[in-house]
């Protein structure tokens, strides 16, 4: 999967036969069969009769697919797919956090404020900070009610939460910056206005991944 990922293999040209990958990789014809196996269900290859195994373009890759994602990220170095990972936490939780200011009841919101006032306290603890960070978002996530969409946020996040490039830096300033934003979804969560805690988290989400991010194209994150 790797070496598709990286090029090795481009789209549109055929994997080596049976016996060269037996050969390269000093397995079986069978572990070869199950490995293209599972590269078709991932949408990384297309076996087609009297042509063998052809590699697909990444529009066809299924990149919700665990394996498919993390060796994507892991060879981006334009961060591409990681303002494309962010874009989509950003529409997701947006819509999230309209929904959850509709309907939180007060116990939501006095564990929104806990979180939004201890994270205040741990500034200078990224680590634990960054715990409760998670938490916040899930909080907001679970009381819109929407199941799928949080499933996909966090399926996204568990790919990317130990990564440097997208941690990005950890100084006490960062984190104080990023829990005003905290503070302002709380707010407008608390307040019960749908379109204020949608705009929150849209600016909160957009602004701490540029502060995080390194390169000088963000211009597709603006928007």
């Amino acid at each position: 999967m790797e070496r598709i990922v990286r090029g090795v293999h481009p789209p549109g040209t055929p994997l080596p036969p049976e016996p060269a990958l037996c050969g390269a990789f000093s397995v079986s014809r069978t572990v070869v069969r199950e490995a293209v196996k599972i590269l078709q269900e991932k949408g990384l290859v297309q076996v087609r009769q009297g042509s063998g195994t052809i590699v697909t373009p990444p529009s066809t890759w299924d990149m919700l697919d665990e394996l498919v994602l993390a060796a994507t990220i892991a060879e981006d170095d334009s961060l591409a797919i990681l303002d494309d990972l962010v874009v989509t936490r950003r529409v997701l939780e947006s819509d999230m956090a309209n929904v959850a200011a509709r309907l939180a009841d007060q116990e939501t919101v006095d564990r929104l404020r806990a979180l939004v006032d201890r994270m205040d306290e741990l500034v200078d603890d990224h680590v634990t900070y960054h715990e409760h960070d998670r938490a916040f978002h899930d909080v907001i996530m679970q009381a819109s009610g929407n199941r799928i969409a949080r499933g996909v946020v966090r399926a996204l996040e568990s790919q990317v939460v130990n990564t440097a490039r997208y941690m990005g830096r950890t100084e006490r300033a960062l984190c104080v910056a990023s829990n005003r934003g905290h503070r302002r979804i709380y707010e407008r969560i608390a307040a019960h206005d749908p379109d204020g805690a949608a705009q929150a988290m849209f600016t909160h989400i957009t602004e701490a991944w540029l502060v995080r991010r390194s390169g000088p194209d963000t211009a597709r994150l603006v928007r």
